[in-house]
């Protein structure tokens, strides 16, 4: 996945998804669920990877580079959350605004 450095003070999930959009570049693009969907689990299975590791070699203790690991490989998942929203036809704002509904119908709010 390319490395872009964007100067954006706030960026929403909208100004996110188009920027994101722009660097999605694999087969059958907006016809392949299957692309992202991979791509996001091994993303989130390297994030998975390094919390294995603050438990194992470093006694539960988030470093600064691990911290900084885990915010580039979190960047990667949320990549892939938006390429597969794109694939749907989905905004990563409709996502959003429909989860925090359902968390706050099940958690009485």
């Amino acid at each position: 996945m390319p490395v872009a450095h964007y100067s954006l003070t706030i960026m929403n999930f909208q100004d996110y998804q188009s920027a994101a959009s722009k660097t999605a570049l694999y087969p059958d693009r907006l016809d392949n669920l299957e692309y992202p969907t991979l791509g996001l689990t091994g993303e989130a299975g390297e994030v998975a990877n390094i919390v294995k590791k603050i438990q194992r070699d470093d006694g539960g203790i988030i470093t600064d580079e691990v911290r900084a690991k885990l915010k580039d490989e979190l960047g990667d998942v949320l990549w892939y959350i938006s390429a597969c929203a794109d694939e749907l036809g989905l905004s990563l704002e409709a996502i959003a605004e429909y989860n925090v509904g359902k968390l706050a119908k099940r958690h009485g709010a």
